[in-house]
């Protein structure tokens, strides 16, 4: 092996550790604490019926219709 074919592959083999070496890793782990997440929501629903006069004045004349 000639001295210019054993720089070669040394510089080939260097580059290559350090492009291996400097690879970005994502570590995922569970946390030590559990995860709290407090809501504090409140809910409020309404329900409003409007019934027009008519309709109102004839479920009050005749309440056996329902």
């Amino acid at each position: 092996m000639s001295y210019r074919n054993f720089c070669a592959v040394l510089v080939t083999a260097s580059i290559s550790l350090l492009i291996v070496a400097c690879e970005p890793r994502v570590k995922v782990e569970a946390p030590d604490k559990p995860i709290v997440i407090n809501l504090n929501v409140k809910i409020e629903h309404e329900v409003r019926v409007r019934v027009e006069k008519d309709l109102d004045q004839a479920l009050s004349s005749n309440p056996a219709l329902f």
